[in-house]
C-alpha cells in the first residue's frame, strides 16, 4: 500500500490522539527504519525505548515465532511456562519477591498505586492512602495516573481527577519532608529519571531523603523504572546506581522489545497485598510477549550492560562537544539535551529531514537509542544531529 492511500487510510479512522511525523515505516532492521519510499532513518527514539533490541534481533524473534506455534494465548487461571520463568529472572535480579504482569507502563503504575492504597488502607499500622509523586513526573494515561503525573498539560479536560494524589517539587527534600508531616502518604512515586518531563536524573541526595523518610513512615517506595529500566540506565534498573531497594518497581517498554508488556516487581513488604480477586489483566502475562522478554532478559547480562555504558559515553562526549548543546542529562541511553536557540520540537523536526528519529521531552531533545545499536549507525546519526546543531 502507498504512502498517500495509508495516510488518507489513518485520517479517516484512526482517532488521532498523535500528532504523527511524515515517515511510513515499512520494514526495519537494527536501529535503521526504511520507510515506503526507500528513506532510511536511524532511529534514536526506538518506539519511546521499546525497541531495545532494535529491529530483527534473531533469538527474539525466533522465540516469539516458536511460542506462537504452541500457545498464542490463554487464560490466566492456567499455566503456561514463559511467564514463571520470566517472573523469576525479575526477581532474582532485582533482589526483590514477586511479579504481576501487564500489558504497559500504564497498567503497571495504575496496579502499582492500587497495591499502595490497599498496603494503607489495611496493613499499614494506621489507615492512609494519599500517595506523594512529583512535577513534571509522567505515569501513563489512565484516570489515576494521570492524576498521579505532575504535568497539567496531561490532566486539562479530564477533570474530576482522582483523589489521594499530592505533587512535590523535583529534588527539593525539604518540601518532601514537609509533605510527609502535612499528609502522612502510603507511597511515593517517582521516575528515578523522569521522561516527558524533561529527561531528568533526581539527584541522588533527593532520592536517599525520600529512602529515609520511607523507612521512618512505612511509607511505600515505588520506583517507575517504565522508561530508563530494563538495560537502558547501564544497569538492568536505575535503582541499583542509586542504592536503593524499592518496595515496588513498575517495567514495561524496553522488556518487550517491541510486545505489549509491562508490569510490577514487589518487595517483601508488598509482594503478597493482591490475592485473587483484586486486580487482573486478560492480556497480562501473554506467553508470547513473555516469550520474547525472556530473551531480553539473558540477552541483558553484564558484558551487554557494559556495552550500553560504553555507547552512552561515546554518544555523551559527542554531544557536548557540538556548538548548540548547553547540558545533557538523563542515565546510560536516555539522554535529555539542552540546545540553545532552538527547542526539542525544532530539532526534532530538522533531524527529521536529515534522516534521524529523536523526540522532544519538554524543552529538550531527547535520545532513546536502541541498545544494539551499531557503532556505524551511531556514527552516521550523531553526523546528522552536528550538521543540524552547528
Amino acid at each position: 500500500m502507498d504512502r498517500s492511500k495509508i495516510k488518507k487510510l489513518d485520517a479517516e479512522y484512526i482517532v488521532h490522539t498523535y500528532n504523527r511525523y511524515d515517515v511510513v515505516a515499512d520494514h526495519a532492521y537494527r536501529a535503521t527504519i526504511t520507510d515506503v519510499n526507500g528513506k532510511e532513518f536511524i532511529d534514536l527514539c526506538s518506539g519511546y525505548g521499546a525497541n531495545s533490541l532494535g529491529y530483527g534481533h534473531k533469538a527474539w524473534l525466533d522465540a516469539v515465532k516458536a511460542q506462537l506455534d504452541q500457545v498464542q494465548h490463554t487464560s490466566n487461571l492456567y499455566y503456561t511456562a514463559p511467564g514463571p520463568q520470566l517472573a523469576e529472572k525479575l526477581a532474582t535480579r532485582s533482589g526483590l519477591c514477586k511479579v504481576w504482569f501487564a500489558n504497559s507502563g500504564g497498567e503497571a503504575n495504575e496496579a502499582a498505586i492500587k497495591v499502595a492504597r490497599k498496603y494503607g488502607n489495611t496493613l499499614a499500622d494506621h489507615k492512609k492512602n494519599t500517595i506523594i509523586s512529583l512535577k513534571k513526573s509522567f505515569h501513563g494515561r489512565t484516570l489515576a495516573t494521570v492524576t498521579a503525573t505532575g504535568l497539567a498539560e496531561a490532566q486539562e479536560s479530564f477533570g474530576p481527577l482522582v483523589p489521594g494524589f499530592v505533587h512535590a517539587e523535583v529534588d527539593d527534600a525539604a518540601e518532601l519532608e514537609k509533605l510527609v508531616k502535612q499528609y502522612d502518604p502510603c507511597a511515593f512515586l517517582m521516575e528515578l529519571v523522569q521522561g516527558e518531563g524533561g529527561v531528568h536524573a533526581l539527584e541522588q541526595s533527593f532520592v536517599d531523603k525520600a529512602a529515609e523518610l520511607c523507612e521512618k513512615n512505612d511509607i511505600l517506595f515505588i520506583d517507575d523504572e517504565v522508561q530508563v529500566g530494563i538495560g537502558r540506565s547501564g544497569t538492568l534498573f536505575a535503582f541499583e546506581q542509586y542504592g536503593i531497594k524499592p518496595d515496588i518497581v513498575s517495567f514495561a517498554k524496553g522488556i518487550g522489545a517491541g510486545l505489549p508488556i509491562g508490569g510490577i516487581i514487589c518487595g517483601p513488604k508488598t509482594c503478597d497485598v493482591l490475592v485473587p480477586g483484586d486486580h487482573g489483566s486478560t492480556f497480562g502475562m501473554n506467553p508470547v510477549a513473555c516469550a520474547g522478554a525472556n530473551v531480553v532478559l539473558d540477552t541483558i547480562d553484564d558484558a551487554f550492560l557494559s556495552a550500553v555504558k560504553v555507547k552512552s559515553r561515546f554518544i555523551r562526549e559527542e554531544l557536548a562537544s557540538m556548538k548548540k548543546v548547553t547540558g545533557l542529562d538523563g542515565l546510560g541511553l536516555m539522554i535529555g539535551i539542552d540546545l540553545e536557540g532552538m527547542t526539542g520540537a525544532e530539532a526534532t523536526a530538522r533531524l527529521l529531514e536529515e534522516g534521524v528519529l529523536t523526540i522532544p521531552a519538554g524543552d529538550r531533545l531527547r535520545l532513546l537509542p536502541p541498545l544494539t545499536i551499531s557503532l556505524e549507525e551511531t556514527c552516521k546519526a550523531l553526523a546528522a544531529i552536528r550538521r543540524v546543531l552547528d
